[in-house]
């Protein structure tokens, strides 16, 4: 089953688990906390500007979004960790991603984005983990990548595989200033959407 990056659109936003209607093809997900550079990876990867909108307000609206891409979606989960949500809104995102993650759905792969600059935060952990317990293949896109020296990067990338929750992780660093990584998580999505069954990289 083909995924097709030139031609994906919003299809629809829920901020409730009983909204989500049925899975019926493969979902792609795309998650990480506030501010690290989910809305900016989706549009890089499909070549539009503003198919997913950058928020200057990080955890403002918690929906789970998701985007038709040929015969797979995109899904945009809600940024976790911002400090500023109100206590209501902190359970109804932990409910939602409940929910959501509880249904039996295809999700044969994961994008956790991840500054590349620091260490995966305990939202970070959590998150990884949960993907762990679940079964979903994941790959750690490491965002900002533009912002380290190669001194500085090397320094990191050696710490990353301490810090992540499990060995073999795939790593792609990114950078939306320099287009670094688009190409191969591209590549990365369109090979689990093939061939799901693999499931490793």
């Amino acid at each position: 089953m083909p995924i097709n990056f030139n031609s994906v659109e919003f299809e629809s936003a829920f901020g409730l688990t009983k909204q989500i209607p049925t899975s019926d093809l493969p979902e792609i997900i795309f998650c990480g906390r506030s501010n690290v550079g989910k809305s900016s990876l989706l549009n890089k990867i499909t070549n539009r500007k503003s198919l997913a909108r950058v928020s200057s307000s990080p955890g403002k609206t918690i929906t789970i979004n998701f985007y038709r891409a040929g015969d797979a979606r995109l899904v945009d989960l809600p940024g976790y960790g911002y400090a500023k949500i109100p206590k209501f809104e902190i359970e109804r995102f932990a409910k939602l991603m409940e929910g959501y993650f509880s249904q039996d759905r295809n999700m044969p792969l994961a994008l956790q984005l991840i500054d590349i600059r620091r260490p995966p935060t305990k939202d970070d952990m959590m998150m990884m983990n949960l993907l762990l317990d679940r079964g979903i293949n994941f790959i750690a896109v490491l965002t900002k990548a533009d912002k380290l020296n190669k001194t500085q990067r090397a320094a990191r990338l050696a710490e990353f595989e301490h810090e992540l929750p499990a060995e073999g992780i795939t790593m792609i660093p990114f950078s939306s200033l320099t287009n670094e990584g688009v190409n191969e998580v591209k590549a990365a999505i369109a090979d689990i959407v093939a061939s799901p069954k693999d499931g490793k990289f």
